[in-house]
């Protein structure tokens, strides 16, 4: 439990492949008008319990990108530094660094998140008052099933003849996942910076960082609680072209209420 005033550093990994993503960098890409990486800042800009924001790109992009964006994260006093070569935990490792002992705790949110909202930060905030680790999430709605290795399907003989003689990749069902306990995981996740600091120095990374997808997860590994806040719907991850094009619909219909309510209290005399 933390009786403390909260002082967070927020580290924000951007120095994914995006291989998935296709051409061009996710977390650059236009998100009604503004780069998904700004988005994210953006959202943690301001905020008293906030003392350090820090961007970790990829570590032979930090100059193209400093000198395409450095106008913008200077503005709002974001540390740019070099991440890792190939996996998540390598970039966060490095920015943990960057970290020095006057921070009370560190939130880390992918950079590829650009709707979080206020709320939702106030709500993981607010119980990192009370918790060592918190993390948003949000209950597994689709059905879920354990799946084999992919196989390749017989080959069809017409496919063949018309120049595609490779069947399609399969995997058979082993079994359905009972969902009942199940969540999708989001960010921001907090935590006490001591407590993320022994997660990462306890962890084995000599096997590659073994499927190391959230940073909860090496928290969970030292045998100590992670507690579970609600998430929202609208803070997807852009992994592929289509989340990018829901994100930009989420975030132009935000832009627009969000201006109807700042021209309604001018006009209304309000703050």
């Amino acid at each position: 439990m933390n009786d403390e005033t909260l002082n967070i550093a927020v580290i924000l990994p951007a120095a994914g492949a995006s291989s998935r993503f296709g051409k061009g960098s996710k977390i650059e890409a236009d998100v009604a008008g503004k780069p998904a990486f700004l988005r994210s800042i953006e959202a943690f800009v301001g905020r008293k319990q906030v003392g350090k924001i820090i961007l970790a790109v990829a570590p032979d992009a930090v100059e193209p990108f400093r000198f395409r964006w450095q106008e913008r994260i200077g503005f709002h006093g974001v540390k740019l530094i070099p991440g890792g070569k190939k996996d998540r935990w390598e970039t966060v490792m490095l920015a943990l660094k960057e970290v020095d002992d006057s921070f009370t705790h560190v939130a880390i949110h992918d950079a590829a998140r650009p709707l979080v909202s206020k709320k939702l930060i106030d709500r993981v905030f607010t119980a990192a008052e009370r918790f060592d680790a918190v993390i948003p999430a949000m209950p597994c709605n689709a059905t879920l099933k354990m799946v084999s290795e992919a196989k390749d399907a017989p080959a069809d003989p017409l496919a063949g003849i018309l120049g595609d003689a490779a069947g399609p990749t399969a995997q058979q069902v082993v079994r359905t996942v009972d969902r009942k306990d199940v969540v999708e995981v989001q960010t921001p996740q907090v935590f006490k910076r001591e407590l993320i600091e022994r997660a990462y120095a306890a962890y084995d990374f000599t096997s590659g960082g073994g499927g190391v997808t959230d940073d909860a997860s090496l928290v969970e590994a030292l045998g100590e609680p992670v507690y579970v806040v609600e998430g929202e719907c609208t803070n997807l991850k852009i992994t592929r072209q289509g989340d990018l094009d829901m994100a930009s619909a989420f975030a132009f219909r935000r832009d627009k209420a969000g201006a109807k309510a700042d021209a309604e209290r001018k006009l209304f005399g309000g703050n």
